[in-house]
């Protein structure tokens, strides 16, 4: 997925939700930070958005611009409707937000806005959910200069997790700061 892509997607979601306001929570939300991020960083082909102030709207979004939608099946990329209470980011994510403007329509009034985790809490966020694909995602984006590894161990401590898997982040991140090292 590209920028553009993203600006599609955000374009759509408020469409079939009503909501000029739209939440991006997956990996695909570095690119409100990072228009250009590295391609390591762009391998998925969904987004993963709710309504920011209607997030039960996001079954809509997925039966409209879902896996195997029509959407999907046009443009090769879709939006996977989820709840807030899907990103694991660290407390005060909602107010480090990155905004994202994009116009309702080609050449229109009007806009929407995605909102996008900031680089940080998106990693951590996929550092929480601890899959393979996400542990990559975040050597990817230490590699690349895309987030430090010093903000990364400040902000663990105020995961939504049990102690216990906040310390099993903190040494998986070690393990992965010193990887991403080795590989520049």
């Amino acid at each position: 997925m590209k920028r553009d892509d993203l600006e599609h997607i955000i374009r759509a979601a408020a469409a079939v939700a009503g909501d000029n306001e739209i939440v991006i929570i997956g990996s695909q939300a570095i690119l409100g930070q990072f228009p250009d991020a590295p391609d390591a960083l762009l391998f998925s082909q969904e987004a993963d958005v709710y309504p920011r102030d209607h997030p039960e709207k996001a079954v809509e979004i997925n039966g409209a611009l879902g896996d195997g939608s029509q959407f999907h099946e046009t443009f090769g990329y879709y939006a996977h409707g989820v709840g807030p209470e899907t990103a694991k980011a660290p407390t005060g994510w909602k107010t480090r937000l990155i905004p994202v403007r994009v116009p309702l329509y080609p050449g229109g009034n009007g806009e929407a806005t995605g909102w996008c985790l900031e680089a940080h809490d998106l990693v951590l966020a996929k550092c929480a959910a601890g899959r393979t694909r996400d542990w990559e995602f975040a050597q990817e984006a230490l590699r690349h200069g895309i987030v430090e590894a010093e903000e990364l161990s400040r902000r663990i401590p105020d995961l939504p997790l049990s102690d216990v898997q906040r310390e099993q982040v903190t040494t998986m991140l070690v393990s992965v700061v010193a990887r991403a090292r080795h590989a520049q």
